[in-house]
Order: C-alpha cells, then structure tokens, then sequence
C-alpha cells in the first residue's frame, strides 16, 4: 500500500515538474496569445491522450455512459482550466496568475471533497497545505519586489478572479477524473475521455486564436512542447497517480510547480530570485514532506473522538 502510494507521489510530482515549465517555454512566444497557447497546450495535449487510450475508451464505453455526468462536467472543467490559468498569467503576472491558481486548487479539492464525500481533513494534511501555501506567497511577493511587477493594475483584480476559476476547475476534474477511477474505470481510460472530450472543446478556440503559431518555426516547436509533454505526458502521470492518492493530497503535491517556474525562471530566463523567495520554495518543499513522507510508528497515536488522525 505504501509502495503504491509512493509511486503516486513520484508520478504527480513529475507531472508538477514538466507544467512547471510552461511559463519559461512560452517566454519564447511572445506573440502567441494565451488563450492559443492554453488551448493549444491542453487541446491537443487532451486529444493525443484519448487517442492513446482509444482501444480502451470502446472497450469501456458502457461504463463511460454510465459515467456520462462525471465525464461532462470533468471534460468542462477541462476546457475552461487552460483558458483561465493562462488568462489570469497574462493579466496578473506569471508569478500571482501560477500562485493564485496552483495555490488554491488543493483548498477548493479539499472543499469539493467534504462537499460531495464529507471527507474529513486530517491535521496533517492542513498543516502541509498551510506550510505550501505561506511557502508560494512569499515567492510571488519575492519575485514582483524583485522585478518591480505593478500589481496595482484594473486588470489585477480580474486575473486574480480568472486564477481562482483555474485553481476550482482544476480542483473539479481532478475530483471527476479520480470518481471514475474508484468506480472501476482505469486510470488512462478516465484520463483519455476526460481530456479527449476537453480538448475537442478547447478546438474552435485553437482555431480562432491559433494563427501565431504559424508565424514561425519557434512558435510551432512552442505549441508542439506544450501539447507533448506538460500536456500529454504530464497528465498521463498526473492520471497514474490520481488512482493511487486522494485529489486533495494530489493538489497539494503540485504546489512544487510554481517552485520549477520560479527555478527555471533564475536559470533560464536570467531573472532574480530574492532570499524571501528561497525561503518559500524551502517552505514548499517543505510542505511537500509533511504530507507525503510516512510517519514514525513512535510517533502515531490514536485519534480522539471526533478528531482524524495524522
């Protein structure tokens, strides 16, 4: 069981690796707008992994009507996560549009979770997240004092709206995409119809604002890197761990993405990362062993009534 687990964590957190690099690769393409690049990323990205998992998806396709609301409101969610996490980059800032997105995603999955299953927090779980969260908000102050971001702008308000969507609609497929998991459809058939459905969605708007990629060989390899790995091998792990931990813990594992953005950023992109910043990716990975490493048996004891064990 803990093997298992492990090798869920191990699998989401590559997936947190490779979207961490989203933000660095599309510095490359300026003049590509973000609802190309989101739509491009996660529309194709969406379409290649139900092309994989085809011969599995007719093979479970009385089961999938079966699961037809799961699949519907996952594959919405899906169309419309890209669209606000890019929108709410371009208006915010990469920095807040990443922290404000990623940041409240493991909140809003935990809520979906009491909400639908009434499934309890665990202490450890709350502190994790609590570490994470404090972690990212001291890189996002970090790097917009480092690079004088106004973040005072009208169209702040509305970006940190547009990440707040991407962080519930992310939430939310995750959520569907694990119900389906436990009610016996295999991971890369959940994924597959998911993102396959989600991404024909995302399409007419590809279409629309998808001429930029054309304009250049660097903007075409952009566009194919975003919908190859972050999108497509990304969330083929993110899938294979989702069948092994629970939406929540899955949520709060990829808070390590915007820690790779902010690495990538120093390294790649020349840009600066404070003291406050590094303090806040310790914090972050920090968070990441509260809530993944096992616990001492010495340390266990049996909760109280009324209270969930660590």
């Amino acid at each position: 069981m803990m093997q298992t687990q492990a090798l869920g964590v191990l699998a989401i957190l590559f997936s947190a690796f490779v979207w961490g690099t989203t933000g660095t690769a599309a510095t490359f393409a300026p003049q590509v707008g973000a609802a190309a690049i989101g739509a491009a990323a996660m529309g194709l990205g969406g379409i290649a992994q139900a092309l994989v998992a085809a011969r599995g998806i007719a093979r479970a396709r009385v089961a999938l009507w079966g699961q037809g609301r799961l699949l519907i409101i996952g594959a919405i969610a899906v169309a419309i996560y890209p669209l606000a996490f890019y929108g709410s980059m371009r208006l915010a800032g990469v920095t807040v549009g990443t922290v404000i997105t990623i940041g409240s995603a493991p909140l809003l999955s935990a809520l979906i979770e009491y909400l639908l299953e009434r499934r309890r927090l665990t202490l450890r779980w709350s502190v994790g997240a609590l570490v994470g969260l404090v972690g990212m908000g001291l890189i996002c102050v970090a790097e917009n004092a480092a690079h004088g971001a106004d973040i005072g702008g009208d169209s702040v308000p509305l970006g940190v709206f547009l990440g707040l969507i991407g962080g519930f609609t992310y939430a939310l497929y995750s959520w569907t995409a694990r119900k389906m998991m436990l009610d016996g459809t295999r991971s890369s058939v959940a994924m597959g119809a998911t993102f396959g459905l989600g991404g024909l969605l995302l399409m007419p708007v590809l279409v629309m604002s998808g001429g930029p990629f054309l304009a250049s060989w660097t903007n075409a390899a952009v566009g194919l890197y975003m919908a190859a790995v972050p999108m497509f091998l990304g969330y083929v792990a993110f899938g294979y761990g989702l069948a092994r931990v629970q939406a929540s813990m899955a949520t709060v594992i990829t808070l390590f993405e915007p820690v790779v953005a902010a690495v990538l950023a120093v390294l790649i992109v020349g840009e600066r990362l404070p003291v406050l910043g590094w303090i806040g990716v310790a914090m972050v990975i920090g968070c990441l062993a509260i809530i993944t490493l096992p616990i001492p048996r010495t340390l266990r004891s049996r909760p109280r009534p009324g209270m969930q064990p660590l």
